[in-house]
């Protein structure tokens, strides 16, 4: 008898049998970020980012000994489970906000009472057992996956998991009938000002003329001191642990108050993400001086949280469904790194 060789997806390097196993497992990831709610499942995200980080602190310190071996455990939860097809963030995550776009053109009845902004931005809404909405999510949570891997496969310089998420959720606003960026009803895109002063559409549904992504969280020198700030927990994170997503791990885990409804709480995982990246990439750059390192940490958390300013106000806030900036503001800072390092502007791409 021959032994026959398992049949290899070239740009997605996946053998066909876990290719398929992946599809069914996204599927029911997409649809479980629908059921749940996109919110929720994204702090999910950050629990077991958070719980595989910890794990994997823990087994550094091991290394040599044989109780295990250095990075595996944690590796594997961190990777196969809270960025996998369970909680994958393009997959649970995106499935959640494509369902939320669906829901709010199917069935407006649903929205709830209190929701100011357009129901297809409400993305702590769970959806339950609904079989189309489910159905909804399941199939981007598949397209989510798909995109990801492809971008690896491909060897793509950027984080293939954030521009996942940001390219579904702009898929879903033309396919379920939304202006891709919309209009802005000030002077531009990058004006809140009709927000401030309490302008609304022209359409008759009572919503804010500008839908800022938080409300709490918009003003330039308020995201500038918050990015500082969380930059520095980033890039202290990375410092004594070695984890680049320890932080992020934390500021997800974190939005569980968000979503119970606690009033003025930050959106941080961008930034504390983007701290520990130029933390990393400077330690070489400046002789490991730990100064310098968290100084580089708040430069990072700064880019991220402007870029998430930036980009809220463009690809958010004028149309009606939830295109995530920090998503967004992750993409364009990774692949700024992964571009500067193939270059051999920067010593190394930090997690990419």
């Amino acid at each position: 008898m021959f032994e026959t060789l398992p049949l290899q997806i070239p740009v997605l390097g996946l053998e066909v049998e876990r290719f398929l196993a992946l599809l069914l497992a996204a599927f029911a990831g997409g649809m479980f970020g629908a059921a749940i709610g996109a919110l929720p499942s994204f702090i999910f995200t950050g629990f077991v980012v958070l719980l595989g980080e910890t794990a994997g602190t823990v087994i550094r310190q091991l290394e040599g000994t044989e109780i295990l071996t250095a990075g595996e455990l944690g590796t594997g939860i961190t990777g196969s489970i809270g960025f996998g097809p369970f909680v994958g963030p393009h997959i649970a995550f995106a499935g959640g906000v494509a369902a939320t776009a669906y829901a709010a053109k199917r069935y407006p009845e649903m929205e709830p009472d209190g929701w100011d902004f357009h129901f297809g931005k409400d993305i702590l809404y769970a959806f339950g057992t609904k079989p189309d909405i489910l159905a909804v999510g399941g199939l981007f949570g598949v397209l989510g996956l798909l995109i990801a891997r492809t971008a690896s496969g491909l060897g793509l310089p950027l984080d293939g998991i954030a521009l996942s998420v940001m390219t579904t959720a702009l898929i879903a606003r033309p396919v379920f009938g939304y202006p891709l960026l919309g209009s802005p009803a000030g002077d531009g895109f990058l004006d809140m000002t009709p927000f401030e002063r309490d302008e609304l559409r022209r359409d008759g549904s009572g919503r804010p003329a500008v839908e800022p992504w938080l409300p709490q969280q918009y003003k330039w020198l308020n995201v500038s001191v918050l990015g500082l700030g969380a930059g520095i927990l980033g890039g202290w994170a990375w410092l004594i642990t070695g984890s680049f997503f320890l932080g992020y791990g934390i500021s997800a885990a974190s939005l569980l108050f968000l979503n119970l409804g606690v009033e003025n709480f930050p959106v941080t995982h961008h930034i504390t993400l983007g701290g520990s990246a130029f933390a990393a990439v400077a330690a070489p750059i400046v002789g490991g001086s730990e100064p310098l390192i968290i100084v580089a940490g708040a430069v990072g958390g700064l880019v991220g949280a402007l870029l998430g300013e930036v980009t809220q106000r463009v690809a958010y806030s004028h149309s009606g469904t939830h295109v995530d900036p920090p998503a967004m503001s992750i993409t364009i800072y990774s692949l700024a790194i992964g571009v500067l390092h193939l270059l051999n502007v920067i010593p190394n791409a930090a997690y990419l």
